[in-house]
């Protein structure tokens, strides 16, 4: 009896043994660097699309012209990029990526977008009846922007069996905001391959 007692014992452990999942590693990266696990979008399309975008549009005719017009650095705020692609994207890095690309460049003036204006615009009204005279904000003093950037990022899928292509095509425009004339238009596409071998047993 004791025997089988210990045998049972012994084969529930190799039961909850096996059950047991591999052990999970956890390894720092540099954060730049280029990992593409899934082949879906990821930061490094992010980053790098934001960067080479902004670096076509600010060097298309279009900014000259204004700089002559105006005397002065344009002045731009980002509006809505729309996510119109198959996967669950976070548009917000992506409009982090091209805000950091835009005011780095030391090419434009920027301003905040509607959503952070507005808090913005809520923190000055608090001030009018909080703060000192001394250190109070006015408010009808913001800078109203030149142009409007806008977007969207759309996907086509083709699969077969095992075999995937996912070809993405991300669209900007540079809208002026006085007369609503397009004065740049770009894209990039980014096309990924993806196989996956078949599970054998």
């Amino acid at each position: 009896m004791k025997k089988a007692v210990q045998g049972i014992l012994f084969l529930g452990l190799l039961f909850l043994v096996a059950c047991a999942g591999p052990d999970k590693k956890v390894t720092r990266i540099d954060p730049n660097a280029v990992v593409d696990l899934s082949g879906r979008w990821n930061d490094t399309d992010s980053r790098l699309v934001a960067e080479e975008m902004i670096n076509d549009c600010l060097g298309r005719p279009w900014y000259s012209n204004m700089i002559q017009q105006k005397g002065s650095l344009p002045t731009v705020v980002i509006g809505k990029v729309r996510n119109k692609s198959h996967e669950h994207i976070n548009v917000e890095t992506f409009i982090k990526d091209m805000e950091r690309a835009l005011i780095n460049s030391g090419a434009v003036d920027f301003v905040a977008n509607a959503e952070l204006r507005s808090e913005l615009r809520d923190e000055i009204a608090s001030q009018a009846g909080n703060a000192t005279d001394e250190t109070r904000k006015d408010a009808g003093q913001e800078i109203g922007a030149d142009l409007m950037l806008t977007g969207s990022l759309n996907s086509i899928i083709d699969q077969d069996g095992g075999e995937q292509v996912i070809f993405y095509q991300i669209n900007l425009e540079l809208v002026d905001l006085q007369s609503h004339r397009k004065v740049w238009i770009g894209d990039k596409k980014i096309k990924k391959y993806i196989s996956r071998d078949a599970v054998k047993f």
